[in-house]
């Protein structure tokens, strides 16, 4: 098996770029040219189930960039993609258009607990390994007064399900179960052992 000197992370999310450094793993971004339309990876299939839904949002988004790496004729190197879902039932909350819609998501969450679903995959041409973690979120009951304030903030937006837990959020969170860093973004666990397939040493 080769032994890489480092990765390639399609992503433009701090908070992955972030989570990899605590790994102390040597990454280079690999983001889409401005022509690619990346969002229309995302939208969800009618009747969709959420696990399913990030599962094949992040090997989409991982076929995409392998090819994107091709085009470049960039070094060869793992690439690794992830997608973040929150879904309450079977509604997948992505993320808010407007701050009307995070809005509307923030009060449909108050109060109950959802599912934050993170899906990591990463590869090569040859090879390609994924992993998916789920993690159980509370909120507290929240007024109306503090969904406005939090949206006024902006955290909101480009978040998956209107929130980030590092952030602002954190203080609606009542109870959470499972995999923190998982709910940020990228859950280190399965991503260190994701890596260590590929010969990186964590």
């Amino acid at each position: 098996m080769p032994r890489y000197r480092f990765i390639y992370l399609a992503s433009q999310s701090p908070r992955r770029k972030q989570l990899l450094e605590q790994l102390g793993v040597n990454f280079e971004l690999l983001l889409p040219e401005a022509g690619e339309d990346t969002e229309a990876l995302e939208l969800a299939r009618p009747n969709e189930n959420p696990r399913a839904y990030v599962q094949r949002v992040t090997s989409l988004k991982l076929e995409a960039a392998l090819q994107r790496l091709k085009n470049r004729g960039l070094p060869l190197a793992p690439v690794l993609c992830s997608d973040t879902t929150v879904a309450l039932g079977n509604t997948i909350y992505g993320k808010p258009d407007t701050t009307v819609h995070a809005k509307e998501m923030l009060r449909q969450l108050s109060g109950k607990t959802h599912r934050v679903l993170t899906a990591v995959s990463i590869g090569t041409s040859r090879k390609q390994c994924h992993a998916l973690s789920i993690s159980q979120v509370r909120f507290a009951d929240l007024s109306k007064q503090e969904i406005d304030r939090y949206v006024a903030s902006q955290e909101p937006m480009g978040k998956a399900g209107s929130y980030a837990i590092q952030g602002k959020a954190a203080a609606f969170i009542s109870h959470i179960s499972g995999n923190y860093s998982g709910i940020m973004g990228l859950p280190v666990f399965e991503t260190a052992h994701l890596l260590r397939e590929f010969g990186l040493t964590i």
